[in-house]
């Protein structure tokens, strides 16, 4: 069964493998986030050498169906985040 991290389970690790305080982990990861998500928001893409890729992906308009009623809807074209594993994470899942 899939265990579940959680931000706080996330900081306690860094802080304890760090040596640093969990307040500065906090800050740490909270930056981390921040700045990739200021980053996809700009269409900028993140590379992470052997972790992984995050950037952003662009779907067409198409049309949808509600699964309630069966009524044909139009759904919008969007931008959506996407992350590509790195080798070197590949290699460790497998």
């Amino acid at each position: 069964m899939a265990k579940n991290i959680t931000k706080e389970v996330l900081v306690n690790t860094i802080a304890s493998s760090a040596d640093i305080s969990k307040k500065a982990a906090g800050a740490a990861l909270e930056a981390f986030t921040d700045k990739v998500t200021q980053e996809l928001r700009k269409g900028h893409k993140i590379t992470l050498t052997g972790f992984g890729t995050f950037k952003v992906s662009k779907r067409k308009a198409r049309q949808g169906r509600n699964p309630r009623t069966g009524e044909s809807i139009k759904i919008p074209a969007r931008k959506v985040p996407k992350f590509s594993a790195g080798k070197a994470l590949k290699d460790a899942v497998n």
